[in-house]
């Protein structure tokens, strides 16, 4: 029997982007190891359920249960914790640009509270080997293409081992190219560490080329095409 955990659960939930509801009567569940796209026009909702799965916005009504954690129930002192066991990848990087790859990876584990220097680097050198990105290890981020940005911001999305990784528009600022090698990359996590990942995006052609279940944002409410 395989043994399959729920790692996102939201029950008739509404989505706010802070000032006003903007979806309700979500219902979306996500097991480990699963990928959901998450479409829809701009202002529709997608990028308001990643932000609220993050913590950043307020749940505005339901329930939603992500990991271990209620989130009408988390709390300010909760967050910090709660994130931990979560992967985020925005369409900008949010690199920093003049450090190496090495030290941008490493400053996230100390950050995380990992103590020991040997630890930090063998855990650095084994996710950037995953991702196929050991030899730029010691490449500064400005030297770096979009694409080759994009990998080591999903490598420090995984650093911390998550169950879920939330990705709003990972491929925005991406040519076709190097957007097919990042979502490949995605689902090459997805399958090989079992994390649950949900990308929110507009690119339609991705979502042919590497199908997974898809829900659109439309009208207020979340519908999952059949």
């Amino acid at each position: 029997m395989i043994d399959i955990s729920i790692i996102v659960d939201m029950k008739d939930a509404s989505i706010s982007n802070d000032t006003n509801t903007v979806l309700s009567d979500v219902n979306l569940k996500l097991a480990d190891g699963e990928t959901t796209y998450i479409i829809g026009k701009s202002g529709s909702g997608k990028s308001s359920i990643i932000r609220t799965l993050y913590g950043e916005h307020k749940l505005a009504g339901g329930q939603v249960k992500v990991i271990d954690y209620d989130l009408d129930d988390l709390t300010q002192k909760d967050l910090p914790l709660y994130r931990r066991k979560l992967g985020i990848v925005f369409q900008e990087f949010h690199l920093l640009n003049h450090w190496s790859v090495g030290r941008n990876l490493e400053y996230v584990l100390k950050a995380t509270d990992w103590k020991d220097k040997s630890a930090i680097k063998a855990r650095v050198n084994e996710v950037l080997e995953q991702i196929g990105m050991l030899s730029k290890i010691d490449s500064t981020v400005n030297s770096l293409s979009g694409g080759e940005r994009q990998k080591i911001a999903i490598a420090r999305a995984i650093l911390n081992s998550p169950a879920l990784i939330l990705a709003d528009e990972p491929t925005g600022s991406l040519d076709p190219e190097s957007s097919d090698e990042v979502m490949y990359l995605l689902h090459k996590v997805a399958e090989t560490n079992k994390t649950a990942i949900i990308i929110a995006t507009h690119d339609y052609r991705l979502i042919e080329k590497f199908p997974a279940r898809v829900y659109e944002c439309k009208d207020g409410q979340l519908v999952e095409h059949q």
